[in-house]
C-alpha cells in the first residue's frame, strides 16, 4: 500500500534531489544497523518523507556522512540522521510487521507470513517502547480487514482507518504542532489507501477482491463520470493534506516537501491513467 508518497524528480533541482536521497540513504542504513537486513528490506519512500517532514519541523541535530551499499556499491553516497530517522525505521518496522499478518489473515500469502516471523522480535522491541501506537496501529488495520471482508461501500470507512494509521505515525510528540500533523497525515493516509485501490481496480475486479472503487464504478452513469469522481475525491483528500501542512512553520527543505505533496504523489496516477487510456485506445 505504501509507495505513492514520492518526488517528482524532474521537477527537482539536483541539490534538492541529492538533499532528499540522503534522507532515504540515511532511513535505509538506520533500518540495517538497528534492524538487520530483513528491517532494511521494509524501507519506502514514504517513511523518507516522514522523516523529512519531522526534521524540516523541528530542525534536530543530524549526523551527515555518506555510506556505500548494494544498491551503490562503487560510489559513497551522503546520508542524513537524527532522532527522526530512528522514530521513522521504528515505525517502518512496526507497520511492516501488522502489515504482514494482515497479508497472510486475508489473502493467506506465505510471504506475509515469512516476513512477519523475520520481523516479529525487531516488532516486540519497537511495541516496547511504543505501545499505543502499536496497539492503535493493529486495531485501526483490523477494522480496515473487517470493512473489507464485510464489502464496505461507504468509501470513507476503510480509507479513514488507514488515515487514522498515518496519523498516529506522523504526530512524534503532543504538542503545538500535534493538531496539524496528524490531520496532514490523516488525509494522506486516506489518498494513500484510495490510491491504491484506484490503481489495482482492474487486478482486484479479476481476482474478485474487495476494492470500494469498483463499487463507485457500477453506481456511476458512464465511466467519464466514474473518473471524474475518482479524481475529485483523491484531489480533495490532497487539499486537506496540503493544507494542514502549509499551516506548519516549515522553513528548510519546504520546496522538496511541496513537490512530493503538490507533484511527486501524482506521479503514479498520472502514468496509471495514462496506461489505461493506452489500453483502451
Amino acid at each position: 500500500m505504501f509507495g505513492y508518497i514520492i518526488v517528482n524528480k524532474q521537477e527537482m533541482k539536483f541539490r534538492e534531489f541529492d538533499c532528499y536521497q540522503s534522507y532515504y540513504c540515511g532511513l535505509c542504513q538506520n533500518l540495517k544497523s538497528r534492524y538487520g537486513r530483513s528491517g532494511q528490506l521494509t524501507l519506502s519512500y514514504d517513511m523518507t518523507f516522514v522523516v523529512m517532514l519531522l526534521s524540516s519541523l523541528y530542525e534536530p541535530e543530524t549526523d551527515c556522512g555518506s555510506c556505500k551499499c548494494i544498491a551503490h556499491p562503487f560510489e559513497a553516497h551522503p546520508t542524513r540522521r537524527n532522532r527522526f530517522t530512528d522514530y521513522a525505521a521504528d515505525m517502518n518496522i512496526l507497520f511492516s510487521y501488522y502489515k504482514c499478518l494482515d497479508d497472510w489473515a486475508d489473502e493467506r500469502k506465505l510471504s506475509g507470513r515469512m516476513e512477519a516471523s523475520l520481523l516479529k522480535k525487531k516488532n516486540d522491541q519497537v511495541t516496547g517502547k511504543y505501545p499505543h501506537k502499536a496497539e492503535r496501529i493493529y486495531t485501526l488495520l483490523e477494522n480496515i480487514r473487517l470493512y473489507e471482508k464485510a464489502g464496505e461501500r461507504n468509501i470513507d470507512l476503510a480509507s479513514g482507518c488507514f488515515g487514522q494509521i498515518m496519523a498516529e505515525i506522523f504526530v512524534y510528540r503532543q504538542d503545538e504542532w500535534e493538531e496539524e500533523l496528524r490531520r496532514m497525515g490523516f488525509y494522506l493516509g486516506k489518498f494513500i489507501y484510495l490510491m491504491d485501490a484506484w490503481e489495482d481496480m482492474e487486478k482486484d475486479e479479476k481476482n474478485g477482491n474487495y476494492n470500494v472503487f469498483l463499487y463507485k464504478k457500477e453506481e456511476a452513469a458512464s465511466e467519464e463520470e466514474f473518473e471524474k469522481e475518482a479524481d475529485t475525491v483523491l484531489s480533495m483528500m490532497m487539499a486537506e493534506c496540503c493544507r494542514a501542512f502549509e499551516k506548519l512553520p516549515i522553513i528548510e527543505n519546504v520546496e522538496i516537501l511541496r513537490n512530493i505533496l503538490y507533484s511527486g504523489v501524482w506521479c503514479r496516477y498520472e502514468m496509471v491513467r495514462r496506461k489505461r487510456k493506452e489500453k483502451d485506445a
